[in-house]
């Protein structure tokens, strides 16, 4: 078999992005002048090629039933066989594969899983769901351990339809393998649309999203996937689940909230009816200035508590707002919009403003005139001003590493959420941690930023953003060494300062060493587990990721637990 199975655009394999998408020169010459301000290198490492993968061959045969929708081309298991980690990247620089997938499926409809799930318990091989293959978390490497012959990782690409549209409920049943810009093309002209715009948007599915519990475009209010799903389906190794579709209950546990977030681990999620939206017809937004982050952090939790629940409230720290050119490392900034497809905003951002002037925020009133204009037009979203160029910048930060890893360059994110009353401890003792970590390991300086993805009324979301010396001479294994140590102190300590190993990116292999075993009572785990018992009595489904598979020898894998 030669040619992908894949109707999709061609993926750059060893980065982020499509293979025929690229940095602009101006984007080269600002991270070329990073790179060598953090000593990395001045030539960066060759990217890697198909070739250059010595990919043992699949160790079982398909069988009849599957062989149509099974692939075995190099493209498709080097794909497959990783996320978009800082890790997987690294990695993939060293041409280093060793869990590969013996196969990857494209089943086009809940028949061929039916096929598939058959052929995977006849056979003993584990399933991996793969969605967009954004995981950041080791969410989707084959790493499955204990004693299965073989990894088939399953592509849900051919689900990506929007099956129908209620526009008097204001919702659509949509299959769990549309990636983000093809169900908003098709709510599109109905008015109406989703608004879930992870900064994966463009690369991941619905069905990733929901079995992540992904977070998304709005900063407060509607923050997570689970705020829109109205039911899912799920095929199971059992049969299948589904939940009814109502606007609230009060029967019982729900058994949506049992799916949602449940990584792969109990079966694929095929399709799930989703609440939508109007789309949004008004905005207002503002760049507001503190003279610091801790006034910064009082004015965010007073708006918070206001009950004014704005779509954008990032606070970005100084550090992280002149590393986005939107600062002078001295302020902090806060990103702050409203919108709506009903009324005129001046009233809700008026009194946001008001609270910022309460903790000194100032903001430049000739832009908060220009964001009043009203209706929304595409020119808004190409608006000058910090809040402009900040998501710009946050767009394109993902595709930096294809230039930064293989100049020897650490940069990574990590994010968590905490209570306000003790967010003062856990700011200060995460970039003193992982800032100390950095330096002890690399011998040179790094750069610890933070901002505010997400925010409630009892805490903020911290996104932290990490960039520091991996290697000076291209030795990519010592920078993934470095990098591992990195990531299981910042585990560490963001969990011992009473925050959550992730908000919005899952657990994986990844977070599950010094992060989610702690962070989960072990008898929510034992009941997790006994609910993947009557769905999964095999446990073929993603093993590693959130439970042990008892029986079957696999515990938690992925690169922290391998080596650490």
């Amino acid at each position: 078999m030669t040619a992908t199975l894949s109707h999709r655009k061609e993926l750059r394999f060893w980065g982020w992005g499509y293979a025929d998408e690229g940095l602009t020169e101006d984007e080269e010459a600002h991270l070329g002048r990073v790179a060598q301000g953090m000593g990395a290198m001045a030539t960066r490492a060759s990217a890697p090629v198909l070739d250059d993968f010595a990919l043992p061959a699949p160790r079982i045969t398909p069988s009849a039933a599957v062989a149509g929708f099974l692939s075995a081309t190099p493209y498709d298991r080097i794909t497959h066989g990783y996320g978009k980690s800082f890790a997987d990247l690294v990695r993939l620089q060293m041409r280093e594969m060793t869990n590969p997938p013996d196969w990857v499926a494209f089943p086009k409809n809940e028949d061929d899983l039916g096929e598939l799930i058959g052929f995977a318990d006849a056979t003993g091989a584990a399933l991996i769901p793969f969605g967009g293959g954004t995981s950041v978390c080791g969410g989707v490497e084959p790493d499955v351990g204990g004693d299965y012959p073989a990894a088939i990782s399953v592509d849900l690409q051919y689900f990506n339809q929007v099956l129908k549209v209620d526009t008097s409920s204001r919702a659509a049943l949509i299959e769990g393998g549309a990636l983000g810009p093809e169900l908003e093309a098709q709510l599109k002209p109905h008015g109406l649309t989703l608004r879930h715009f992870p900064q994966s948007f463009e690369f991941s599915t619905l069905g990733g999203w929901v079995a992540t519990r992904a977070g998304g475009h709005f900063a407060t209010n509607y923050t997570h996937i689970d705020d829109f799903v109205e039911s899912i389906r799920m095929v199971t190794p059992s049969g299948v689940m589904e939940s009814r579709r109502l606007p609230g209950s009060g029967a019982g546990p729900s058994p949506d909230r049992l799916m949602i977030g449940s990584e792969g681990t109990l079966g694929f999620i095929t399709r799930a009816w989703l609440r939508l939206q109007a789309r949004p017809r008004f905005r207002a937004s503002a760049s507001v200035s503190f003279p610091g982050m801790e006034t910064a952090c009082q004015a965010v939790r007073a708006i918070s508590h206001s009950g004014l629940f704005p779509s954008n409230c990032r606070l970005l720290d100084p550090a992280e707002a002149s590393m986005n050119g939107v600062g002078d490392g001295k302020s902090a900034i806060l990103v702050l919009a409203f919108e709506s497809a009903d009324h005129p905003l001046d009233a809700w951002i008026d009194r946001a403003l008001e609270l910022c002037a309460d903790y000194g925020g100032d903001w430049d009133q000739e832009a908060l005139a220009r964001s009043r204009a009203g209706a929304v037009t595409a020119a808004d979203g190409r608006r000058g001003g910090a809040a402009a160029t900040w998501r710009q910048q946050f767009l394109r930060a993902p595709y930096f590493r294809n230039f930064l890893t293989p100049a020897g360059i650490i940069a990574d994110t990590f994010e968590s959420a905490v209570t306000w009353d003790r967010l003062d401890a856990f700011y200060a003792g995460v970039r003193e941690r992982v800032s100390s970590v950095l330096r002890e390991l690399t011998g040179a300086e790094c750069a610890v930023t933070c901002r505010f993805t997400h925010v409630y009324p009892d805490g903020p979301a911290p996104y932290f953003t990490v960039f520091a010396l991996g290697s000076d001479s291209g030795d990519m294994g010592a920078m993934l060494g470095r990098w591992r140590e990195f990531k299981l102190a910042a585990n560490e300590v963001v969990t011992a300062l009473g925050g959550t190993v992730t908000h919005h990116h899952a657990v994986g292999r990844d977070h599950r060493p010094a992060g989610y075993d702690n962070q989960a009572p072990g008898l929510f785990r034992e009941a997790f587990a006994g609910a993947r018992r009557a769905l999964d009595p095999n446990g073929m489904m993603n093993p590693g990721v959130l439970i042990d598979s008892p029986g079957r020898g696999a515990t938690a894998g992925g690169i922290l637990r391998a080596r650490s």
